[in-house]
């Protein structure tokens, strides 16, 4: 067994402000609780939520590690009396509970999966964040099933990404809103039907040109309340609305329920940090039994836009809130 170290290399937070305020820093290494891992991390994904949390705007939950990040990639280097079913070396990735951003991380047994076949350290510490996020909302709380239709908002991001790839080989068919004729072909090329650029035209319009008036029956939508309204009229009948952020406002003035009850519709959203254990660690099971077979056969795997060091952090958060990437942000932090 490797002898572990004292301490490790990690992004500290000055304070809350911009990407600047991130730096290396060095503190003592975590010690997994009786159901947690501790990972020696390889790589790490950069996410909207890890930039909130940067900002002061998403404080992580009392019991978590005050560290930014929330997926991992690497080996186990030591487990918890109550883990039975990880080995010392095994490699995982891992949705965390926080402190991804470091040489090693702890995270729940139940929250790890293994490396998808053909898989390095950077494709699999993509997953975690994407792939929980949108099996939760797209096929659990959104229902979407095959034959049916999936209007994705931002669908050149990471999460965006994923749900069209997802969608499309479960038997579903995707359309996604983007703000560039990149990344609509990058859309295209993961599976939509359609993109729409949303600078050119109005992607209420659009779809319902795509549909015949019909509408989706479902959208995924991380934009908020200037986009409520439309989404709510691109729906089907018994359709339904999903919501994972509102990176322009969560408040809606003037809101109308006539369409919702006239239409069946149904309203409704996640976050995935404050869930327990058994919820994430469910959602990992049916990630494990539905999806990752499709990984080992090489489909529906995640975009890598790039890849920084882990002291060059704050570039990489800088480029988050650029919005110019497609795709996946990640950091190496060991080989």
């Amino acid at each position: 067994m490797t002898t572990l170290p004292e301490t490790m290399r990690h992004i500290a937070v000055a304070q809350p402000g911009g990407p600047e305020v991130l730096h290396l820093a060095e503190g003592p290494v975590p010690v997994p609780k009786p159901d947690e891992v501790l990972i020696r991390v390889q790589a790490a994904g950069v996410n909207r939520p890890d930039v909130s949390q940067r900002q002061g705007h998403y404080p992580p939950p009392a019991n978590a590690s005050k560290l930014l990040g929330l997926e991992v990639a690497g080996e186990v280097a030591a487990a918890g009396a109550e883990v039975r079913g990880l080995r010392l070396g095994e490699r995982v990735c891992a949705l965390t509970n926080g402190g991804g951003y470091a040489e090693y991380c702890v995270a729940p047994e139940a929250q790890c999966l293994p490396w998808p076949a053909g898989y390095d350290a950077i494709r699999a510490a993509a997953l975690p964040e994407n792939y929980f996020t949108v099996w939760a909302n797209v096929f659990i709380h959104g229902r979407l099933a095959a034959g049916e239709t999936l209007l994705v908002h931002g669908g050149s991001s990471g999460i965006g990404l994923t749900a069209i790839q997802l969608a499309v080989a479960f038997g579903a068919t995707a359309y996604a809103t983007v703000g560039s004729a990149a990344k609509a072909e990058a859309c295209r090329r993961y599976g939509a039907a359609a993109a729409i650029n949303y600078r050119e035209a109005d992607f209420l319009d659009e779809v319902m040109r795509l549909t015949d008036r019909r509408g989706v029956d479902v959208v995924l939508d991380m934009v908020g309340a200037p986009y409520f309204a439309r989404n709510l009229r691109a729906l089907a009948l018994d359709g339904r609305l999903v919501q994972i952020a509102f990176l322009q406002g969560a408040k809606v003035e003037g809101f109308d329920l006539t369409p919702v009850m006239a239409r069946r519709l149904t309203i409704t959203g996640s976050t995935m940090r404050p869930r327990t254990t058994a919820q994430k660690g469910a959602i990992a099971a049916a990630l494990r039994e539905r999806v990752w077979p499709r990984l080992d056969r090489g489909q529906a795997g995640p975009v890598i836009h790039t890849t920084f060091p882990l002291a060059e952090a704050a570039a990489a958060h800088a480029l988050m809130e650029s919005s110019a990437h497609i795709g996946k942000i990640m950091l190496r932090v060991a080989d």
